[in-house]
């Protein structure tokens, strides 16, 4: 019997995928409005291996705590950004990226309908308004750069940089007016490698005012240099920046942050 002061966690079934780019595969699942509710933006996923069809499931603390089932489950957790949540309809996209050899590219390239996936647990991407916005990211940052231009105020001015593979990996953003989009391509330099967004950024003159905020997210040795800069050049404080290390060059990562 379940301890009382425990919950199962939320359980998502794909529904549907799509491939974005050569790189990135869209996973749609659907569950309750609750389940949907909590899984962002941005979501702790439980990832089962590939072709397990009865994950053995942890519980949740009532202090959010994980509590694994005792001896082998299976399953990894992993943290992402959902690109879209719609709990009215009962559904919510992840994109993931197929790149490297990790258990949820794994599994996403795997995933039909009918799969399933695990929700313990969800934060904030760490985002807040501005006059001016600097976002910079690599693809795995695109869900949380998307999520935040949609919800950015029309008159807010700003860039966003995006680090890519190439000019296929490019995807559509809506952006309010005065937000400008670049693309860096590394044009066949391995993710990780590439000094573009660090460059990128280094190359920015710093705004005027006090209203401004950055948000970055790549490899963590990126992120390091990035935000470096931003707090000794920039003189950005804490509250002007958010700079996390999403994933790590050589090492599939436990969740982000």
């Amino acid at each position: 019997m379940t301890a009382p002061d425990l919950r199962p966690v939320d359980v998502l079934t794909v529904v549907a995928v799509a491939e974005v780019t050569p790189s990135v595969r869209r996973v749609t699942l659907s569950g309750t409005q609750a389940a949907v509710a909590a899984a962002g933006p941005t979501v702790n996923l439980l990832v089962p291996r590939v072709g397990d069809a009865a994950p053995r499931w942890p519980h949740v603390a009532r202090d959010g705590r994980i509590v694994w089932p005792e001896g082998s489950h299976g399953l990894s957790l992993r943290s992402y950004t959902a690109r879209r949540q719609d709990s009215g309809s009962g559904t919510v996209d992840i994109d993931f990226v197929l790149h490297g050899d990790g258990p949820a590219a794994g599994w996403a390239a795997a995933a039909a309908p009918g799969a399933l996936l695990g929700v313990a647990g969800a934060g904030a991407m760490g985002e807040r308004p501005a006059g001016y916005l600097l976002l910079a990211g690599d693809e795995t940052a695109l869900p949380a750069i998307s999520r935040i231009l949609a919800a950015a105020p029309p008159a807010t001015g700003g860039l966003a940089l995006i680090e890519v593979a190439d000019a296929a990996e490019e995807q559509p953003l809506a952006t309010p007016a005065g937000i400008a989009v670049r693309w860096l391509h590394r044009d066949g330099i391995a993710p990780g490698e590439s000094t573009l967004l660090a460059d990128a950024v280094a190359a920015l003159d710093r705004p005027e005012g006090d209203d401004v905020f950055v948000w970055v997210a790549a490899e963590s040795g990126v992120v390091r240099t990035v935000r470096a800069d931003l707090r000794g050049r920039w003189g950005l404080g804490r509250a002007q920046h958010h700079a996390i290390g999403y994933w790590r060059r050589g090492r599939a990562m436990a969740p982000a942050g």
